[in-house]
């Protein structure tokens, strides 16, 4: 007599992942990250010159900007987090009336993690 095979059991359906929640309902593909708009017009110099926006900016400054969006793909970049990027490899793009810039992962130089819940940000020992 042949033994009595137990049914083998079920495996879940498998789950896509899906991006965070968007803004005004888009999501990202690949490797993609939407980030605030740095340019906010005029800027002070390390000596204290106003530099007004109509000056020409330096082709090869890197700036800071906070995430608002992350593809499924993105590994690095979690959505809050501050980004270093050279402002000339994103793409404008406007969002509920406001300009972001889209980029691709591989164009982010640094990430600064959001602080964690009750941590407090590091330096500060008083």
């Amino acid at each position: 007599m042949p033994p009595a095979e137990t049914p083998s059991p079920k495996r879940p359906p498998r789950r896509r992942r899906t991006p965070k929640a968007a803004v005004n309902g888009v999501r990202l593909t690949g490797d993609r990250i939407v980030v605030r708009d740095p340019d906010d017009g005029e800027r002070t110099s390390r000596g204290g010159l106003l530099i007004p926006a109509t000056a020409a900016q330096a082709p090869k400054r890197l700036v800071w900007s906070d995430v608002v969006l992350v593809g499924p793909d993105v590994r690095a970049v979690k959505d809050g987090d501050r980004v270093l990027f050279l402002p000339q490899a994103g793409l404008e793009v406007e969002l509920d009336g406001e300009e972001y810039l889209l980029l691709r992962e591989r164009d982010v130089q640094a990430v600064a993690s959001a602080p964690e819940a009750g941590e407090r940000p590091p330096g500060q020992y008083l």
